[in-house]
């Protein structure tokens, strides 16, 4: 649930960036830090190897402005995608408001996904949350056939609808995969 401190008057919200290695998640947030205004934004953080892969988490706060007299405010997190860091994965977890689960639309990575997923839900139940009750945008990484899957079969595997599900594609080149059409 959100933080709401009535003295400060102030709302934040966190949410969790979670999904597998190299879906996407911080590409996620550096693409956000790149289109909100530098006054709104706080500094990124990332802690990262050598290698870009992220080692503990991103943290990126987010000013949304007033809201009823509220200062309101997002903190936007990624959570590592190897299991090797699950419990930096269930750290980081605890208290979100939300989840965007990123994954990745070829058809090798599906065992990866439904198993980022499935811990996804475990760490989520070990807080004394089910899943069905977070708020939760499933968001997939799209790549050119023929090593992708449809939206419709990747939310079958996944278990979920297919309209609860947003498609990303990378608008121009980066070093890293991208999802940054969100």
């Amino acid at each position: 649930m959100s933080l709401v401190n009535f003295t400060t008057r102030e709302i934040t919200c966190k949410i969790v960036y979670y999904g597998p290695g190299r879906s996407g998640k911080t590409t996620n947030l550096h693409y956000i830090y790149g289109r909100v205004p530098e006054t709104r934004r706080g500094r990124m953080v990332s802690l990262a190897t050598q290698t870009d892969r992220t080692l503990f988490f991103d943290f990126l706060p987010i000013d949304l402005g007033q809201i009823s007299g509220f200062s309101t405010r997002f903190q936007l997190y990624t959570v590592p995608g190897q299991v090797y860091y699950n419990a930096t994965r269930r750290l980081v977890l605890q208290g979100a408001d939300g989840v965007v689960f990123v994954g990745d639309s070829q058809a090798r990575q599906l065992d990866e996904n439904i198993e980022s997923l499935q811990n996804l839900q475990s760490n989520l139940l070990e807080h004394g949350v089910d899943v069905r009750t977070v708020p939760l945008v499933m968001q997939y990484k799209i790549r050119a056939p023929p090593t992708t899957r449809s939206s419709s079969i990747v939310a079958r595997a996944w278990g979920r609808r297919t309209s609860s599900w947003r498609s990303a594609m990378r608008r121009r080149p980066s070093p890293r995969s991208s999802t940054s059409n969100i």
